[in-house]
């Protein structure tokens, strides 16, 4: 009976093994089309096909793309906008939450009712308030009301986690800081902050990508060819009646590596975060 159950479980085993390599598979073929065709010629492209491997790996693709958007610039663009939503998404959740999730302040249920109300809106339906506010307050075409308007957007749905992270928090460790004659901000960036690691790292890694990868209010607010992010550049390899595929490959793939290398880099503290979650 025990080697049937022991037989049972290595099936189930292998079986979840072969589906989670079909699932990588079917996720990463599109990443694979795009990175041999970013290598091709336009003539073999012509030739053999998107899905043949290249029949000599050129440049050409990538140095064009790049010299043409000044891929430079709007690489700095996207790091820099995206680097600052991160860390000040980051932030004003972290002190919204503290106020709602551990201060329990009066109408903290219907401010959070807010916040998910806020996370539902489409960004087309903010396109004209946020351009003619933007154009009052004499920022419009700037990186700086890209990043105070995707900081507010971020931190809405931020909010609104460590919200509900921090109810569950120990109130003994809240009540024995303040006994020790910790104040609020000393509560906050003593206790609550360094417990709060794993998730705030959670939220900095998805504020991160989200930013870099958005396209729509960027394009709306950032009309200058000196200002606008990675997303944008990518769009002008796509005419009205033709497109260089090789050139449109090679674009999604220099937009694509940045944002990798990132996950790549804090993906053991994404991890941490989903799995340990926040409070030990």
């Amino acid at each position: 009976m025990i080697n049937r159950y022991q037989t049972a479980a290595t099936i189930r085993k292998i079986l979840a093994a072969v589906l989670l390599a079909v699932l990588l598979v079917v996720m990463l073929f599109p990443f694979w089309v795009v990175a041999i065709n970013a290598f091709k010629t336009p003539s073999d492209y012509a030739t053999n096909g998107p899905m043949a491997l290249p029949s000599a790996f050129v440049l050409d693709g990538l140095t064009a793309f790049w010299q043409r958007v000044d891929f430079t610039n709007k690489l700095a663009n996207s790091l820099i906008i995206s680097l600052s939503v991160a860390v000040f998404g980051v932030i004003l959740s972290l002190l919204n939450a503290f106020a709602l999730g551990i201060g329990r302040i009066r109408g903290s249920v219907w401010i959070l009712v807010f916040f998910v109300i806020a996370n539902t809106l489409p960004h087309e339906s903010l396109a004209y308030p946020l351009y003619y506010f933007t154009k009052a307050l004499g920022i419009y075409d700037t990186k700086f009301a890209v990043i105070l308007v995707f900081t507010v957007i971020q931190a809405a749905f931020g909010t609104f986690l460590l919200s509900n992270v921090f109810r569950a928090f120990p109130r003994e460790l809240v009540e024995a800081a303040v006994v020790d004659g910790a104040g609020k901000t000393r509560l906050l960036w003593s206790v609550v902050a360094p417990m709060s690691k794993p998730t705030l790292s959670v939220l900095f890694t998805f504020f991160f990508i989200w930013t870099w990868n958005e396209f729509f209010l960027p394009l709306i607010l950032l009309v200058s060819n000196a200002n606008q992010t990675v997303p944008i550049a990518i769009s002008v390899t796509q005419g009205q009646h033709n497109m260089d595929v090789t050139t449109a490959s090679a674009s999604a793939l220099l937009g694509l590596l940045p944002c990798f290398v990132f996950f790549i880099l804090f993906q053991r503290t994404l991890t941490k975060g989903i799995t340990a979650g926040s409070i030990k």
